[in-house]
């Protein structure tokens, strides 16, 4: 159980796939201009890296091991994580047609956000059991939409202050994010120092 929380705690703020690894900047940078986005999108990163997660350790362990076709991973886990990701853009294309159209084309590219994939990997890099990967995956997908949350905050107040006209919209954006990976940084060595002691 302690192993889980480590994992968890370290997942969010140590290892946050976007401040930290840098995975998933493409939403991250488009979806998080307003805030009302931010949650739908999350919710949908965190099922998809979820389930995911679930799916590409079975079918690694299963099938791709079992039969030696080991080099068959990647195109194993795009393949899986398509196929969530169309799902959740036909349940929320039917059911929450709002968020689907305030997501736009930031909810297909969850198919081919770094992030959703990079999680299934390092779940098998690290090899990780079958619980513990889906603790990384879902833990993963809240480092996700903590991130998300904290630059929409961020960007929601640059709208009403007099940013300088050739930094106004993305690269002030970046510049942002590149702070907030730098605060992230910081609590990461102090975390490290806490636990070392």
């Amino acid at each position: 159980m302690s192993e889980l929380i480590a994992l968890s705690i370290g997942t969010i703020f140590i290892n946050n796939f976007v401040l930290s690894q840098f995975l998933g900047l493409c939403p991250f940078i488009g979806v998080s201009k307003k805030l009302d986005s931010v949650l739908g999108m999350g919710l949908a990163v965190i099922f998809v890296m979820t389930l995911a997660s679930m799916v590409t350790y079975a079918m690694y362990t299963f099938l791709l091991v079992r039969f030696n076709i080991e080099y068959l991973k990647i195109i194993t886990f795009i393949l899986v994580i398509a196929a969530f990701v169309q799902f959740v853009e036909v349940f929320l294309k039917k059911n929450i047609p709002v968020l689907y159209n305030a997501l736009g084309i930031y909810l297909p590219l969850i198919t081919t956000n770094c992030a959703v994939l990079g999680v299934a990997v390092l779940n098998i890099d690290k090899n990780y059991d079958f619980i513990s990967s889906t603790v990384h995956g879902f833990m993963g997908g809240a480092s996700f939409l903590l991130a998300l949350f904290l630059m929409a905050t961020i960007r929601e107040k640059l709208d009403l202050a007099d940013v300088p006209k050739p930094f106004r919209g993305a690269p002030i954006a970046f510049i942002s994010a590149g702070l907030m990976a730098l605060a992230f940084m910081a609590a990461d060595k102090s975390m490290l120092e806490i636990f070392n002691k």
